[in-house]
């Protein structure tokens, strides 16, 4: 066997689907090499893999498992106490590869990372830096968000003070007497925010990065209003709950038509405004304003302005984060942001004339099956591809279509499990190197095409499984295919264990 098929053999192995748990832990080995940190990071494991990742020595095995986007997140609770700090990052982090949909982590591994009193034994790092970490991994749902104010641990209930305007005015008050006096402290420090004059006082002392995020959503004074006039910093004025009526008025008959198009989809737009912005001479500001009935709450102007954005819509290529859908609504109108619209909200807006909300709809997982089969058929591609990329009942046939038309999509559709794996030899000659290894894939097909001009076709094809292991023998000594081979799930496991003994005694 020649040494240099050594790395794509373990490679090979290393995602093997019907590997057992003894060759997956043989990979483990330091001889392996990366193909240790692959397996544990790239793949769902037997929990047998998962317990001996779990204790392995080399904190590299422990990463690797800390970014696993397929195991389930409770299994990994133990990593958020690794005596190794990078681990912990590593957890907090997430995926690496960032997916557009990440799972949480379930509600211990999140109070363990955010109360840590330190950064692990190995003293690289600190609880402060591992929590930034986890902040920006999209790994706290908002479910989680929204309870930190009621949470048993002070720095918890601190925590929950840094979005101020997201909490209720009960939680507001209740934090401003918390019996904790750091926590008292921390709400007295950020309630600033929705305090027209301490905002005015403030101002100076805030950098320039984030005087968007206050003049978009703090409480202001009328100097303040006067000044975004004044200096052209409107845009954020129009999106700001908190502004009175009168600047409301202003902001829909701006010289500037991106302005008025973010006005016109206010909850707080009187009908008089409302109709005016209908007949205005910018398209786009009467599309925003043929929207705003539906736009009676703050959750749903939210929920809008996620898919249609500020002024023009995202597009069929959006690949925005897909966050974790609630099923709490609230459907009467407060200045107070809410967790969702309600569910009839999301009917009508899925029953709707206006392409934009049935964007919207198509958006929502949660949308009931009815409505999603409809939305599955409907005449805009881009509602069909939201339903596609969100909706776990898009059909498999929607989901291979925008996959072959839409490329960029093709990361996420991968990972959903109804996206279909059979039933694509019809796509085997497609002039896409990345469809054809799809097809190439298929077990149904009867010749797979091992001698394609694309090593990632030839890869493919020889890991699927209608393949025989004779037929595989000479897969496994042909560079083009030597991993793809290994990967095939028809290869004897006795067979398996023969590759590992030779790459492991084998020079690196």
């Amino acid at each position: 066997m020649s040494d240099s098929l050594r790395e794509p053999w373990l490679r090979g192995l290393a995602l093997n689907p019907a590997a057992p748990s003894d060759v997956l832990v043989r990979l483990m080995d330091r001889a392996a090499g990366a193909a240790g940190p692959l397996m544990c990071e790239g793949r769902d494991l037997p929990d047998a893999v998962v317990d001996a990742a779990l204790r392995h020595p080399d904190p590299g095995i422990r990463r690797a498992l800390a970014r696993n986007r397929h195991v389930d997140p409770a299994r990994l609770a133990p990593l958020a106490t690794d005596p190794s700090g990078i681990v912990r990052a590593w957890l907090a982090g997430g995926p690496r590869s960032r997916p557009r949909s990440v799972r949480p982590l379930p509600d211990d591994v999140l109070v363990t990372l955010l109360t840590a009193e330190d950064g692990g034994a190995d003293g690289r790092l600190t609880a402060n830096e591992i929590i930034e970490e986890l902040v920006s991994s999209r790994q706290i749902p908002p479910s989680f968000h929204r309870s930190l104010a009621d949470r048993e641990h002070p720095a918890l209930r601190i925590r929950a003070t840094l979005t101020w305007q997201s909490l209720t005015p009960a939680q507001r008050e209740a934090l401003l007497d918390d019996p904790d006096p750091a926590v008292r402290q921390a709400a007295r420090d950020r309630s600033w925010v929705l305090d027209p004059e301490r905002v005015e006082a403030e101002l100076p002392s805030v950098g320039a990065r984030h005087r968007e995020f206050v003049f978009g959503t703090c409480a202001l004074s009328p100097a303040l209003v006067e000044q975004c006039f004044a200096d052209g910093t409107v845009r954020a004025l129009a999106r700001n709950p908190h502004i009175p009526a009168d600047t409301v008025a202003r902001l829909a008959r701006h010289p500037e038509a991106t302005v008025r198009a973010l006005t016109a989809v206010r909850p707080d737009l009187g009908p008089d405004l409302a109709a005016e912005l209908r007949q205005d001479p910018d398209e786009t500001v009467r599309l925003r304003a043929r929207l705003q009935p539906f736009s009676r709450t703050w959750a749903e102007y939210g929920a809008i302005g996620r898919v249609v954005g500020q002024v023009v819509g995202h597009g069929p290529d959006c690949i925005c984060p897909i966050t974790e859908p609630s099923a709490e609504s609230s459907s009467e109108p407060s200045a107070e942001p809410s967790a969702e619209p309600s569910p009839d909200w999301f009917a009508a807006c899925a029953a709707s004339g206006e392409p934009e909300l049935r964007r919207v709809a198509a958006s929502r997982p949660l949308l009931p099956a009815d409505l999603a089969g409809a939305l599955a058929q409907d005449a805009d591609e881009e509602v069909r591809i939201r339903l596609a990329c969100h909706h776990p009942l898009a059909p498999p046939g929607l989901l291979l279509d925008v996959f072959v038309t839409r490329p960029v999509h093709r990361p996420h559709l991968l990972t959903l499990p109804a996206f279909p794996r059979t039933g694509l030899t019809h796509l085997i000659a497609h002039p896409d190197p990345e469809v054809r290894a799809l097809a190439a894939a298929d077990p149904a097909l009867p010749d797979p095409p091992v001698d394609d001009p694309d090593d990632t076709v030839c890869r493919a094809a020889a890991a699927n499984p209608s393949l025989t292991p004779r037929a595989l023998e000479d897969l496994l000594t042909t560079p083009r295919t030597a991993e793809g081979a290994a990967a095939n799930p028809s290869l004897p496991a006795h067979r398996m264990h023969t590759l590992l003994d030779h790459c492991l005694h084998a020079p690196a």
